[in-house]
């Protein structure tokens, strides 16, 4: 339960400490957080989680959603020594509520991802640099916390050279906030059919294929990282210095 950080509003709030690397080293907890969209944290109604939230000391805040998502949903209300970014890493917008249930959801979300690794390289650079930049708490978020977020969480822990079953695991527990999920999209969409039935989804297969083809066209992570992102070693370097226990 360390790991998954309850809120009433937030339904995907989790800590990516405890994970252990190949050679052995920890990722330090409270240092990380996964999340679905902190807009739920604004009005009176959400009061407690804000307090909880800031409870956490989380200095840093990454919101991957696109402009008109924060503009229609929200963000996190604005408090003294909060930094925020918006870095919008999706470019090619897509409604997973009307995808054809005919095609093969897992295969459609991995190439989504491949479209992300490559369109919004500038904004997943900047994501890294930001996170190897930062010292104290930090957290990275989309509208679920599934996709977008469930992409930068592989990218970060490959780079700490995470396991790759590790990595899926981590993935696939967006699963345990599908229901919710699936009621919030019902709630704000009254009238609306979910044609989707994966909707809220994140089953291991999605980030094992998107990995695979990222190894298939790059030779691996890291390679895409410095070749595709325009990142050094000196900054996988910070981000393994910030992010292990020694």
């Amino acid at each position: 339960m360390r790991r998954h950080i309850e809120f009433a509003y937030l339904h995907n709030f989790r800590d990516l400490g405890g994970y252990r690397t190949r050679d052995g080293r920890e990722l330090r907890w409270g240092r990380l957080y996964r999340s679905d969209s902190l807009g739920k944290l604004a009005g009176p109604a959400a009061r407690a989680d804000l307090d909880r939230f800031r409870e956490l000391g989380i200095r840093t805040v990454i919101d991957l959603r696109y402009p008109w998502e924060i503009e229609a949903k929200g963000r996190i209300p604005e408090q003294d020594g909060l930094a925020y970014r918006n870095l919008s890493i999706e470019h090619r917008p897509y409604d997973q509520a009307e995808i054809d249930p005919e095609l093969d959801p897992w295969r459609y979300l991995a190439d989504r991802f491949a479209e992300v690794a490559e369109d919004g390289a500038e904004e997943l650079r900047e994501a890294l640099e930001v996170l190897a930049a930062e010292d104290g708490p930090q957290v990275f978020h989309c509208a679920s916390g599934k996709d977008r977020t469930g992409l930068l969480a592989a990218l970060v822990l490959a780079l700490l050279d995470v396991p790759e079953d590790v990595i899926a695991a981590d993935f696939a527990l967006t699963e345990l906030a599908t229901d919710r999920l699936v009621a919030d999209w019902h709630a704000a969409n009254p009238g609306r059919t979910l044609r989707w039935p994966a909707y809220g989804r994140a089953p291991e297969e999605v980030i094992r294929l998107f990995l695979a083809d990222l190894t298939e066209r790059y030779g691996s992570v890291h390679a895409y990282a410095i070749g595709r992102l325009g990142i050094d070693e000196e900054l996988v370097t910070r981000l393994r210095d910030r992010l292990l226990a020694p």
